[in-house]
């Protein structure tokens, strides 16, 4: 007769956390003013105004959406400002910088409205790899967020996980 299997790590009490489960849906795009500059690297108002009108903003509609300059010039404020306001009414964030701060800037979001008390007096794994690109900002976030409620925090998977914090009292 053969041996019941029994899942150990089901039966632990261990809380596994995905970080992906906190990763909000929807296109990302990277916009680089670069090409609306004369020469790549001069801010020329009229024309840059007059390539924001012919651009299509409809194409970030419900989109994640960073802006920046890849080229060495010296963009005035009042140019993000306006790219801004024309994404508004179709993107869902905006923000100026490369994707990975953007990324980073939308999981803070989501790892603030997070309830954290759920955790309390828990043994918590945070599983650290996956298929969506988490930025390692929100690993420690999360880890922060989570250290005042959780009994112990761990990283990676049952089978091979990292303590990272262990509450003492």
């Amino acid at each position: 007769m053969a041996e019941e299997i029994v899942n150990k790590v089901a039966n632990s009490g261990l809380i596994n956390i995905n970080l992906e489960d906190y990763y909000s849906k929807g296109q990302r795009f990277h916009l680089d003013i670069e090409p609306w500059l004369y020469e790549g690297l001069i801010l020329r108002e009229k024309d840059f105004r007059q390539s924001l009108k012919g651009h299509d903003w409809s194409i970030y509609k419900e989109a994640f959406v960073s802006v920046n300059c890849s080229a060495d010039a010296i963009i005035p404020q009042w140019a993000y400002m306006l790219i801004g306001t024309l994404l508004q009414d179709h993107a869902a964030k905006v923000i100026i910088g490369e994707s990975e701060v953007l990324e980073a800037q939308i999981m803070e979001e989501n790892i603030s409205k997070i309830d954290m008390s759920q955790f309390q007096d828990k043994r918590v794994i945070i599983k650290g790899c996956g298929d969506l690109p988490i930025p390692s900002q929100a690993y420690l976030s999360f880890a922060a967020k989570l250290k005042p409620f959780a009994k112990s925090i761990m990283f990676g998977e049952a089978c091979s996980m990292v303590p990272i914090y262990k509450n003492k009292s």
